[in-house]
């Protein structure tokens, strides 16, 4: 199959690859939602779901590869994202490997989007098209749920928010938690506190490290360190920062959150 990238340029990939190399975790999710996760034969340290990848062979991080393992794999098909994967993108081409990169998301429609372009690569059109229609009726529903000011922040070894452009933004707005910083033409970018205080947000909404326990006790320590007197709902982690399939599920799970908060349910 002969195609053009707009990051790589042309690509020649096989038909249909049987041996499959997801170096991002909404890959991973996305090809077990399609019924391929069969064909994966090995992932990055960064996916951990489902619970079956996590006998495969680690081949890389975010940004580096272990090139000569993933050469000894034979892949068909190694997928990764742009973003941060950009430059992994480009080595691994340049070496000789039959590499895509699913583009960052800016919504959360680009996540149905890479569904369907996954879809496309793998011969699997009509069972991409049919989740992705799943996945956005179920979004869908979600909308105008509440009409609050949020302060969303993850922990990313410090605190980092998001502005325009993030498709958490454009989720969180979705469900009507109005992030605070959409204003500011970034999509991530370590938050100024005293300036999240000024804003006046109704609700913190707090993603912790992955693997973390206790989360919203975390978030409670965070508000009383920095004297904040606010509602507060924790994820679970690697949750809104995931941009898989999965995603909407979380986002249906934060949403419950926020409404057992407020006492709506």
């Amino acid at each position: 199959m002969k195609l053009f990238h707009e990051l790589l340029g042309p690509l020649e990939l096989p038909e249909r690859p049987e041996r499959i190399v997801s170096l991002a975790p909404n890959v991973t999710d996305a090809l077990f939602v399609l019924g391929v996760g069969e064909r994966l034969v090995g992932r990055s340290a960064f996916c951990h779901r489902p619970a079956e990848v996590l006998s495969l062979p680690v081949l890389a991080s975010y940004t580096k590869t272990r090139t000569e393992l993933l050469r000894s794999l034979k892949p068909d098909l190694v997928l990764l994202s742009t973003g941060v994967q950009r430059e992994q993108a480009f080595r691994l081409k340049e070496e000789g490997f039959p590499v895509y990169a699913l583009p960052l998301p800016l919504s959360p429609y680009g996540i149905l989007e890479n569904l369907s372009t996954l879809g496309h690569l793998l011969d699997l059109e009509e069972r991409a098209t049919e989740l992705a229609h799943g996945l956005s009726e179920r979004y869908g529903r979600l909308k105008g749920r509440f009409d609050l000011k949020v302060y969303f922040e993850m922990d990313l070894g410090g605190p980092i928010t998001v502005g325009r452009g993030s498709y958490i933004a454009q989720a969180l707005l979705h469900l009507g938690l109005k992030p605070i910083f959409l204003d500011v033409p970034q999509a991530y970018f370590p938050p100024d506190l005293e300036e999240v205080r000024r804003r006046g947000p109704d609700l913190f909404v707090y993603e912790p490290k992955p693997w973390g326990r206790n989360p919203l006790d975390k978030a409670r320590a965070l508000m009383e360190e920095r004297g904040w007197h606010l509602p507060v709902v924790a994820t679970d982690g690697d949750e809104l920062a995931h941009y898989g399939p999965l995603f909407f599920g979380f986002l249906e799970k934060l949403a419950q959150k926020v409404a057992e908060t407020l006492g709506e349910d």
